[in-house]
């Protein structure tokens, strides 16, 4: 065994012996390049998007910690609601309670979902969360102090996305998206509806039963960090790379038009990857370039769907479970703002 790991790691570093006479003759060109200045604003833009969303994602994997101390299966189970309109409807509103961001919110998830929680639930707590809770609601008031009405349509169009996604997984999904666990669910069909039948899990995560004490809990804490903000950092990184080197000019010229607006403003979201509780101070700035519509795009599919946010999906849930789930929030989010741009 040692002697295969030996040739293993010396097939990565004969590579590597290759490139050090290349990077000593090309160093004083690096050196130029990494100083350079669209490189510090670079680095300037990741750090920022980095350190605005780290304080969140670590909040997210402390109360998954605490969940997997304090919370069983059979606490998940009872206060789950059995009618799935009614689940669905107490998911959207579990933002008022734990308002926690997008970054924090997939970690607290899929611990609720190992012990228990349905899909359709977590789906809906995952997006309509990061929205609709008391500081993303003051955020945007203050972002808008002269509009009060894109605040109530932030609100309203993200909770109704959020229900309507979540009322479509029940009704379509029959396995447990998650990519560690294996959830076999019949549903059977009753006068007065549908309902979860009995459904076999087998969780395939190291989940062993730990001791609890608190060393246990930040072992389980830092696990859970590191494995979630490996993602964050290779988001953040690409989303600084596209603001840096591609001007926000080129890309506003994009947006003229009835249609280009709303694909250029969700686009814009999806890139720039900003926190929920700062994103309104961002399109603010755009009040008076785009209609109402577009600004409501940018601001409920930012939350719901970013770069950043979508590699942290990829790894916690099923490929082609995240592909569906992007595609149900891009069209959702572009026909109710649309629709909100005509009522109001």
């Amino acid at each position: 065994m040692k002697l295969a790991a030996n040739l293993k790691l010396l097939s990565i570093l004969v590579p590597c012996a290759f490139l050090v006479p290349v990077l000593i003759t090309m160093s004083s060109d690096l050196k130029q390049a990494w100083n350079s200045e669209a490189l510090q604003n670079m680095k300037t833009v990741f750090i920022g998007i980095f350190l605005e969303a780290a304080p969140f994602l670590l909040i997210g994997v402390l109360l998954s910690s605490l969940m997997q101390w304090f919370v069983s299966e059979e606490m998940v189970r009872k206060l789950t609601p059995k009618n799935p309109i009614g689940g669905v409807l107490v998911a959207g509103l579990l933002g008022i309670i734990f308002p926690i961001c997008e970054c924090g919110m997939i970690p607290v998830v899929r611990r609720l979902m190992h012990k228990g929680m349905p899909a359709y639930i977590a789906v809906t707590f995952i997006l309509s969360g990061p929205v609709v809770n008391p500081i993303v609601f003051t955020a945007t008031l203050l972002a808008f102090p002269s509009h009060p009405e894109i605040t109530i349509a932030r609100m309203g169009l993200a909770f109704a996305v959020a229900a309507s996604i979540g009322l479509l997984v029940y009704l379509i999904v029959r396995q447990n998206p998650l990519r560690k666990a294996k959830v076999t669910v019949t549903q059977v069909k009753t006068h007065s509806g549908f309902k979860m039948a009995h459904s076999h899990t087998h969780v395939e995560e190291h989940d062993h039963n730990h001791e609890k004490n608190w060393r246990s809990f930040f072992i389980h804490a830092g696990d859970e960090f590191v494995d979630m903000s490996k993602y964050l950092v290779i988001g953040a990184l690409i989303t600084a790379c596209i603001q840096t080197f591609i001007s926000r000019s080129d890309l506003i010229a994009l947006g003229n038009g009835p249609v280009a607006s709303y694909v250029f403003m969700m686009g814009f979201a999806y890139v720039l990857s900003l926190c929920s509780t700062s994103d309104a101070f961002v399109a603010s700035a755009f009040s008076h370039t785009f209609a109402l519509g577009p600004l409501i795009s940018f601001l409920v599919l930012g939350p719901m769907l970013d770069f950043k946010s979508t590699l942290m999906l990829l790894s916690t849930f099923r490929t082609r479970f995240v592909i569906g789930l992007s595609i149900a929030i891009i069209v959702l989010v572009f026909a109710g703002s649309w629709l909100v741009n005509l009522l109001v």
